[in-house]
């Protein structure tokens, strides 16, 4: 018997094989830009169901001024990294929520950087929504490396937060999917820090497909946590990396 075109049968199965898993694991690339790090897409959570994690955020060695966001693995809860301080928030019910310190956890998409100097800036008096920040920033960061962090500090008026929190199991080919669960809460009055990353060319990456923003917001007791839908700015303070 000549085992020759065995082998070779056997081989290239093997090769096969191990290009399927490296494809497998090349839909969760890192995109390394000089201040900032993107791991997996926001499209691949919410149209391909790719929903276990991409980064495990304890391997992040770095966190001397580390900030980052993005979802909880099979999104059930939100996470936040604010000056090498990592939370995750869960839902507890409707009204309430937990809020936990802790780098042992991951995300299936995952933005973060460093940054340890800052400029401080004003908001113009007209700048009050999410819109119109995003306006401002826009023209105002135009010489910037981009993407970037940024960070409000100060009192916010109103805003929505909402904390993902898909039941197990559930599986997700579509935005409508990847939201059963989500839970919102109202922050009234509040003194808090909103932790975004900016960019104009990461729609559906890190994200939302209509906007060049995705932000946390944390309130000043740390009792509350979430990813940022609607904001009327009370008197805060705009913080922009120093180039």
């Amino acid at each position: 018997m000549n085992i020759k075109p065995f082998v070779f049968g056997l081989l290239s199965l093997g090769l096969i094989s191990c290009n399927s898993t490296l494809k497998e694991k090349n839909t969760n690339k890192t995109e390394t830009y000089p201040d900032i790090k993107i791991v997996g897409a926001m499209k691949n959570v919410m149209r391909k169901g790719e929903l276990d994690a991409a980064i495990n955020l304890d391997t992040i060695s770095d966190k001397n001024g580390l900030y980052g966001l993005g979802p909880v693995s099979y999104l059930t809860g939100e996470l936040l990294i604010n000056n090498g301080k990592s939370y995750v928030s869960k839902v507890t019910s409707d009204t309430t929520m937990n809020v936990k310190k802790t780098f042992k956890t991951s995300a299936p998409f995952f933005v973060y950087g460093n940054v340890t100097e800052w400029n401080e800036i004003e908001l113009p008096s007209n700048v009050k929504t999410i819109h119109e920040l995003e306006k401002f920033i826009n023209e105002k960061t135009t010489d910037f490396k981009r993407p970037f962090v940024f960070k409000l500090i100060g009192q916010v008026s109103n805003a929505i937060i909402h904390i993902q929190n898909l039941p197990e199991g559930t599986k997700v080919s579509s935005p409508d999917e990847a939201h059963q669960g989500q839970t919102n809460y109202d922050i009234e009055n509040k003194e808090s820090k909103i932790i975004g990353f900016f960019s104009t060319e990461h729609k559906g990456v890190f994200t939302h497909h209509d906007s060049f923003l995705h932000m946390h917001l944390i309130t000043k007791d740390e009792s509350k946590m979430g990813h940022l839908d609607e904001l009327k700015i009370g008197k805060m303070k705009l913080y922009l990396p120093k180039k």
